[in-house]
């Protein structure tokens, strides 16, 4: 008998998500991406991710830092492993499959 663990760590315990999504303002991609996002995680993930959004533009050191190269981009840090999209973020099962959780 087989057991789906898709969401919980080795320990059995739920896994948290932590998330940064690097936009460029306002602009109507970045925009699209934030409400993608949000829609999917309030589905799928109530309560159990941390979402950082940062805008390039007003914090482009943190960019830096992690290498950005196009935006949006999300960046799951946690649960290991690290993982990165890029786009509009409106591939609910790309996102799930980033996640682990398909």
């Amino acid at each position: 008998m087989s057991t789906d663990t898709k969401g919980f760590d080795e320990d059995g315990e739920v896994e948290f998500f932590k998330l940064r999504l690097f936009v460029a303002g306002t602009s109507p991609v970045s925009v699209r991406a934030i409400n993608n996002l949000q829609a999917v995680l309030k589905e799928k993930l109530e309560g159990r991710y941390e979402l950082e959004i940062i805008d390039i533009h007003q914090q482009p050191e943190l960019a830096e830092n992690e290498n950005i190269t196009a935006v949006p981009m999300l960046i799951k840090t946690e649960p290991v492993p690290k993982r990165l999209l890029i786009g509009d973020m409106s591939e609910t099962n790309r996102i799930m499959r980033a996640f682990n959780l398909m």
